[in-house]
């Protein structure tokens, strides 16, 4: 390989790591009816003035697949961070006990599944947008260098290796809804 595509390859590369990357944090946040403290990633907690991540100022836990636990590491946030779940829309009833927040997560309906799903599909189609646009972009800066003296040949080879590493990605991202998916429909 010529050296002046090194860059184009790690350009490529590094870019659908991160749509794979992206998409895999954001199928966690679809929860599947089981418990998992990811869910709560979002959550911001008022903590002396400033919205915290609930993560950085609690423990959260699973005792069950039905149950979240809150351990606030002080007890005087107990009712801001239960006031942060509800605000949060994700729909969760939190109950407090004074020491601890307890979330029981409702088994979902399937009208709720197929909606989940539709979410996933929607998070796996903008993924492989992201891919193609890295695509693109790729081969825009092979044509630059193919104008700058690289051989058309080189140019052709370079494009087809683009494409193979596009065709890859677009597989482990079709893999990764498969998956979740999977997950969402058992019940």
């Amino acid at each position: 390989m010529d050296e002046s595509l090194k860059p184009v390859f790690d350009f490529v590369n590094s870019g659908m790591d991160k749509a794979i990357d992206h998409l895999n944090k954001e199928l966690l946040k679809l929860r599947a009816g089981k418990a998992s403290p990811s869910v709560l990633d979002g959550v911001m907690v008022e903590y002396y003035g400033s919205p915290t991540p609930l993560n950085q100022v609690a423990n959260v836990n699973t005792p069950d697949a039905r149950t979240l636990v809150v351990q606030p590491w002080e007890k005087t946030l107990v009712p801001d961070i239960e006031r942060a779940i509800i605000n949060s829309n994700l729909g969760y009833n939190p109950q407090n006990d004074g020491d601890v927040i307890i979330i029981n997560i409702p088994p979902l309906t399937e009208e709720r599944r197929k909606e989940l799903v539709r979410a996933a599909k929607k998070e796996a189609e903008n993924g492989k947008v992201s891919i193609r646009n890295i695509r693109r972009d790729a081969n825009d800066q092979i044509k630059k260098l193919q104008k700058d003296g690289l051989s058309e040949d080189m140019a052709k080879d370079a494009e087809a290796d683009v494409q193979k590493a596009t065709d890859n990605y677009s597989v482990k991202i079709d893999n990764l809804f498969a998956e979740k998916e999977k997950e969402i429909m058992t019940v």
